[in-house]
């Protein structure tokens, strides 16, 4: 796998590793999916790349089939978790600005009620 090592200083990375526990709801070959502990809506499950990389464009550009398995696997949540027919949002926050928090890049998926747009 691609990316940076393990940081030893990134919740994400620790969730990886089984270090940190999470409600984990799917794992491939490459990434984990698993519940936000402060959901913003009924259905807010997070996908991250088991590799580290500090937020989305960093990884659309070292590893962009990485990216595409995070995407794929953003819409298999979507489908498990019964929003896939009534319509989920998909969103990197990338940067402080953006809302950024957790320096691994990650997409929300969220669903389940409405989603206004624009966001924000």
């Amino acid at each position: 796998m691609a990316g940076e090592p393990h940081q030893s200083d990134c919740l994400f990375c620790k969730i990886v590793a089984g270090e940190v526990p999470a409600t984990i709801v799917r794992e491939s070959e490459t990434t984990v999916a698993f519940r936000d502990i402060n959901p913003q809506a009924p259905t807010h499950v997070l996908v991250i790349p088991k590799a580290h990389y500090p937020d989305a464009a960093a990884l659309a550009a070292a590893a962009p089939e990485l990216a595409a398995d995070v995407l794929r696997e953003a819409g298999q949540v979507a489908a498990d978790e019964k929003v896939d027919g009534t319509g989920y949002r998909i969103v990197f926050n990338t940067g402080t600005g953006a809302g950024q928090t957790v320096w691994h890049a990650h997409a929300h998926v969220l669903g389940g009620r409405g989603l206004n747009w624009p966001p924000g």
